[in-house]
């Protein structure tokens, strides 16, 4: 990763979780796939990453199972959650390069902040084991939010917890949802590869993509703020 001076008007960088800090969605997927055959539910990668990536567990039971009562989607979240974090044990790993740009952040004082749709056991558990339970503040939770992603609220409320306009963060995507949420809130978002091709996450208005974090410097992040 290439030395820079960091813009005076890059304040921030927002994160989201899940397939963006770490590629933990090929677990997800897994849960899913088994907990939907044991209800008759075929679920194939192309289903996997159109219906459910990045959405919340309410959003996707109403999809699939509009039949349960919210006690029964509750329950199904409950055990999906639960085995999520038991597979996941000592398998999750930071993406490439995403230690190295996280001390860059700190280096030079900017606010390094999680936005994220995962239940709040699951953003614990995972920054817990990543090693960054206090890498970031705020950390914002789509759950404890009237809407969560794909609406523009999660981000703007970490917007607003910054006390920063959109034109002073960067944001880093993987999912349809996640970009929605960012660039709705008017922050300038690279996607991430680790679930959805580049085009996919541009067709939906990321405006790069990138595999992992490790080519990723605050000289790139200068000029895309200056040029937006």
């Amino acid at each position: 990763m290439k030395e820079c001076i960091a813009s005076p008007m890059l304040k921030a960088v927002i994160f989201d979780l899940d397939g963006t800090l770490t590629d933990s969605d090929k677990v997800h997927f897994q849960v899913f796939q088994d907990l939907f055959a044991q209800r008759g539910i075929t679920l194939d990668k192309a289903l996997y990453k159109q219906k459910i990536s990045g959405r919340q567990n309410a959003a996707i039971m109403a999809d699939f199972f509009p039949e349960l009562s919210a006690a029964e989607g509750a329950a199904f979240s409950h055990e999906k959650e639960a085995t999520f974090r038991a597979k996941a044990e000592g398998l999750l790993v930071p993406l490439p390069g995403l230690m190295e740009l996280l001390s860059q952040i700190k280096d030079r004082d900017l606010a390094a902040a999680v936005v994220t749709n995962a239940p709040p056991k699951n953003a614990a558990f995972m920054l817990e084991t990543l090693d960054l339970s206090d890498a970031f503040s705020p950390v914002i939770i789509g759950d404890s939010l009237p809407k969560g992603k794909p609406d523009p609220l999660p981000y703007q409320t970490a917007l607003d917890k910054l006390g920063i306009t959109a034109a002073e963060a960067i944001a880093f995507e993987d999912s349809a949802a996640g970009i929605r949420s960012a660039v709705g809130a008017g922050l300038y978002t690279i996607g991430l590869t680790t679930t959805h091709s580049a085009q996919a996450l541009i067709d939906v208005g990321a405006s790069a993509a990138i595999s992992d974090f490790t080519k990723t410097s605050f000289e790139n992040m200068y000029y895309v703020l200056m040029n937006r």
